[in-house]
């Protein structure tokens, strides 16, 4: 969440930015909150001369008894009690103020930065770079799930048998190819410095409002009533929160973490021929990437970890477009997110199979996630986090791409992984 420092200085300005970048008009909330937090100093500034008051009159109640004078002792007494109300009432004040702005807070979106466009639709987000598809376009090319039920790869049916639609059921040399998937991502990571992890697949309610899953997308995660925990959308969630709370030395950042987990979404909302196949799913494997940094290296961090990612769809040979999301699309908790697309030659569109996104302070606020730094101040850490990569789409733009008459080929960096070279 916003720092009630950032309302203070410039609530105009922020007012102004969301409203322009984001399409999104905030300015009862951040006016409430900035007339909240006037009274809440105001409390404060009262409660700390009454407390310096009482402090006083104890000394002098001490004196008396000292000297002798206990009935003067005795009506400071009475005085000292009508203070003690007036501060427990006082106290009960803050309190009720400072709840107040933090579920205000919680509702304000995360400022965008400068280089996010403005925009409403994803129709409007930045396109950075683009394989060409003309010469990818045939029409005889299968879908995925024409080629999934063709080769006994993925059993949807079953899936929905089981559960229902959008738990699939990976079969054969279709379960191979996804762990084979899974395992080069991992490895790849742990190459390039990411230290794994295996992390709970629930988180309880705290964690969910750290990194900013809760309250905004209440309504897309599953909740187990009985126990109030959440199954995870992202292993974002809980690698982060495992630093809640937390206090880094400056020479321990950057921290990187990689963990694999499945994801759980249950897409509320979602119909169509959008979600059929592998397009949308409420059970899904992905890879994640999160690290932790310093304020003035996070913008680099950013591009170096977009970087990376292209860096796996290129060894996958997928074609494949980078995205700069408009303030319209870009996620609640987000100050710059790049999308990875990769395309569906057998669907002829592009799929999203990667989202990478700075957070700045956003989650750090919520999670009190510090670093100390050179003079022993308490700062704020930066959050980033990234697909590395989501499976769903990756395999479906994977099967699709390498069909040919003979069968499906193996792109070359995952048959020390399968055991075999084609399907």
């Amino acid at each position: 969440m916003l720092q009630i420092q950032q309302i203070r200085a410039d609530k105009d300005s922020i007012i102004d930015r969301i409203l322009k970048i984001r399409k999104l008009d905030v300015t009862s909330q951040v006016n409430e909150i900035f007339d909240l937090d006037l009274k809440k100093r105001e409390t404060q500034k009262t409660l700390d001369d009454f407390s310096s008051k009482m402090n006083i009159i104890s000394s002098q109640i001490g004196d008396c008894f000292k000297n002798g004078d206990v009935d003067k002792a005795n009506n400071l007494k009475k005085e000292t009690t009508d203070l003690k109300d007036q501060i427990k009432s006082l106290k009960n004040t803050f309190n009720s103020l400072d709840n107040l702005i933090k579920e205000l807070l919680y509702q304000i979106p995360n400022l965008p930065h400068d280089l996010v466009p403005p925009g409403k639709t994803d129709e409007d987000n930045q396109i950075i770079y683009s394989a060409e598809t003309k010469n990818l376009m045939n029409s005889d090319l299968l879908p995925h799930w024409d080629l999934c039920s063709k080769y006994n790869l993925i059993d949807f049916e079953l899936g929905v048998k089981i559960t229902g639609a959008g738990f699939p059921v990976y079969k054969g040399k279709g379960a191979i190819l996804q762990r084979a998937l899974i395992q080069f991502f991992l490895n790849e990571a742990n190459q390039n410095g990411f230290q794994e992890l295996l992390v709970p697949h629930l988180v309880n309610e705290t964690s969910g409002y750290g990194t900013g899953q809760l309250p905004d997308k209440e309504g897309q995660m599953y909740h187990v009533e009985n126990d109030d925990l959440y199954l995870i959308p992202t292993s974002e969630v809980p690698i982060t929160n495992i630093y809640r709370n937390d206090i880094i030395e400056e020479n321990n950042l950057p921290i990187k973490h990689v963990g694999y987990t499945p994801c759980f979404r249950r897409e509320a909302g979602s119909y169509g021929k959008e979600v059929r196949g592998l397009n949308r799913l409420h059970q899904f494997d992905k890879v994640e990437i999160v690290q932790i940094t310093h304020p003035s290296e996070s913008y680099n961090t950013l591009d170096q970890m977009v970087n990376y990612v292209e860096g796996l769809i290129k060894k996958l040979n997928l074609p494949y477009r980078k995205l700069r999301l408009c303030g319209g699309d870009l996620g609640f908790t987000s100050a710059l997110t790049y999308d990875l697309e990769t395309y569906s030659v057998g669907q002829n569109k592009w799929l999203e199979v990667s989202s990478i996104s700075n957070f700045e302070t956003f989650q750090s606020n919520r999670l009190k996630l510090r670093y100390r730094d050179k003079n022993r101040n308490l700062q704020l850490a930066h959050t980033l986090n990234g697909s590395a990569l989501a499976l769903p789409r990756i395999m479906a733009s994977l099967l699709e791409i390498n069909q040919f008459q003979d069968g499906i080929h193996i792109p070359e960096v995952l048959k020390p992984y399968t055991g075999f070279e084609k399907i």
